[in-house]
């Protein structure tokens, strides 16, 4: 155990962890140089499309340091706050963590939620300079008393806790300073601590699904040991499956033999042939489960539920397409377990699928893999975020604004914590959000050149358009993080759309009171826009607490049909009219209200 070292890179997004992984996996001589790729860890045609890592990646590591050979465990994490669960539980698997910071961006929000991750869970935190090759002299040398470098190296101490002189200069681009990292790494991660009991227990940090081994989870092994022939218990499920395989990520999957095993300070993988991914959890325990007892009492600490808090409906845009829907999601979450999916119906789109995401950035990685790995084009709802309702004594729990009962006494939201970095110049254009967002409690800090924003918000907020406001309002340059608090009583209204005094489900809305009117003004405009006239007048209504507080008209399509008449009594024409009036009062009485799917995806846009 002396001579492993399990680690981690942690980052805020686009900081070059990727990057700096090819290079370890380069030094190493891991991976050939003929088969090297740029982000060879990222799998994922979107991940490398986005430059971004959204599926955690293991890769054992074979390493020579002044003249003893080491097994380097690394983990590649996600760097987006929607992954951040997953973060953690890669965290519980490693004794430290490489901090990583874009020397060009500067310390950003999500740096700072993994620092504070990393320091929970007790890692030795080496820091890091990425992309220093940008304050190169026309020397060809790096400039390291640049001063904008300067000052970020010492935020970055200070951040971390170290001296200046610890913190790496390196480029991820060109290797400058990779392999004094990964010495620096060897040096000071202190090695696994020796095992406490005496059979095999191992952490669950992440899963996926092989279609001949089932479902295949990535341990780490804290106690004893597993081989290829043991049965397992999994705690949180109560799950026993016999192994099918075990072995390492080199970074591909290299069997062990029968008569091999994974061993406490080990981090490899289980093939544990169970086909149904409900089965295994992120953060469970695994336990060789010849006899053990009272299995839960010998649970790692941490494990809880990874909670969906975005809530989107999802339809085919062509009703041919559902059984292409229906197998595109199974096998997305067959990979991906925080995937909650419920079958849905809707009146207009007809039948979908209610999925819940970890968030946003969640929801639109899985509507892009639909369309793109299963040629699937959907419809969406607005995305909606869990309720809770209070009935008399009873609590209800709502994400469909069609399910809140008519005798609700209060409706709570879920409130985020936000951390919000960005240059100074900007602080008074983001303040200038806070009445549409709802921020409470701000409270802002300096760090170094730029400030740092505390505060709190709706969850519901955030997945609006927030996003897309803070980088209006800031041409880009903040960064924020967020993790979800609690809930609060929320002053929100039910907004429903009618037409021709139906409601049209899919379209009604939670909106705060102050708000609705206004929102509910736009959608109307936009229905009258987008939908067709037809034979009679239709009215298009905004309707919250039972009143109608906003109501556009669509004319009736007109239609001579006196023009063929010509002199003679007028009574004739009177009589040619009022005909047409029966007859449209009948076709409006008989008319069902459709809005086809395209005009309803137009009006889901933001």
């Amino acid at each position: 155990m002396k001579n492993i070292r399990n680690f981690v890179i942690i980052a805020h997004v686009d900081h070059g962890k990727s990057t700096l992984a090819d290079r370890f996996l380069e030094v190493t001589k891991t991976v050939e140089m003929r088969k090297m790729k740029a982000q060879y860890l990222d799998q994922l045609e979107l991940e490398r499309e986005r430059g971004i890592t959204i599926k955690m990646a293991p890769v054992r590591m074979r390493y020579e340091h002044k003249g003893t050979n080491y097994i380097l465990n690394l983990i590649d994490t996600p760097g987006h706050s929607d992954f951040s669960y997953e973060v953690s539980r890669s965290l519980n698997a490693v004794e430290g963590a490489v901090l990583l910071v874009d020397a060009t961006q500067g310390i950003q929000a999500q740096t700072l939620a993994n620092h504070r991750l990393a320091k929970a869970a007790g890692l030795t935190v080496v820091g890091a300079l990425n992309k220093v090759d940008f304050f190169k002299d026309s020397a060809g040398n790096i400039n390291l008393d640049d001063e904008r470098l300067f000052t970020l190296r010492k935020s970055l101490a200070e951040l971390i806790g170290v001296d200046e002189k610890e913190i790496h200069h390196i480029s991820g681009k060109t290797g400058d300073g990779v392999r004094e990292l990964l010495d620096d790494v060897i040096e000071k991660v202190p090695p696994p601590q020796k095992s406490v009991e005496a059979f095999g227990r191992a952490l669950i940090f992440d899963s996926f699904f092989d279609d001949h081994k089932g479902v295949v989870a990535s341990i780490r092994m804290f106690d004893g040991e597993i081989t290829g022939e043991d049965e397992i218990v999994m705690v949180a499920t109560n799950t026993h499956s016999r192994i099918k395989e075990i072995g390492y990520f080199m970074p591909q999957l290299i069997a062990l033999p029968v008569s091999e095993k994974l061993t406490a300070g080990e981090i490899g993988y289980v093939a544990t042939g169970i086909r149904d991914p409900e089965k295994i959890k992120i953060g469970d325990t695994v336990l060789v489960s010849k006899n053990i007892r009272d299995a839960e009492r010998f649970a790692l600490h941490g494990y809880k539920e990874a909670m969906p808090v975005v809530f989107v409906s999802f339809y085919p845009e062509e009703s041919d397409n559902y059984e292409a829907l229906t197998r595109g999601l199974q096998k997305l979450k067959l990979n991906d377990s925080a995937l909650h999916i419920e079958p849905d119906q809707n009146e207009v789109l007809g039948r979908g699928f209610k999925v819940g995401f970890l968030g946003r950035l969640h929801f639109e990685i899985t509507a892009e893999r639909l369309r793109r790995e299963f040629k699937v084009e959907t419809v969406n709802t607005f995305p909606s975020v869990l309720y809770r309702v209070k009935r008399g004594n009873d609590w209800l729990t709502i994400v469909k604004p069609e399910e809140l009962p008519q005798d609700f006494d209060e409706i709570w939201e879920p409130i985020i914590k936000l951390d919000i970095i960005l240059p100074n110049e900007y602080l008074s254009n983001v303040i200038a959000l806070q009445r549409a967002f709802r921020f409470s409690d701000l409270h802002t800090e300096t760090l170094g050149d730029r400030v740092h924003l505390i505060t709190q918000m709706p969850l519901a907020e955030l997945v609006s358009d927030f996003d897309d406001q803070l980088k209006s309002s800031t041409k880009g340059m903040a960064s924020f993080s967020y993790e979800v608090l609690e809930y609060e009583k929320a002053d929100v209204v039910r907004v429903d759309i009618l037409v021709s005094h139906e409601v049209i489900p899919g379209l009604s809305r939670f909106l705060p009171r102050e708000v609705a009117t206004r929102e509910a003004r736009k959608m109307v405009d936009r229905l009258k826009e987008h939908l067709p006239r037809q034979q009679w007048t239709q009215p298009i209504q905004a309707q919250a607490e039972g009143k109608i507080v906003a109501r556009e008209d669509i004319p009736a399509l007109r239609k001579d049909v006196t023009g063929y008449l010509y002199g003679g009594d007028r009574s004739r024409k009177m009589k040619l009219w009022k005909k047409q009036q029966r007859g449209k009062k009948n076709l409006e009485a008989r008319a069902q209200v459709q809005i086809a799917p395209e005009v309803f995806k137009e009006l889901l846009k933001r």
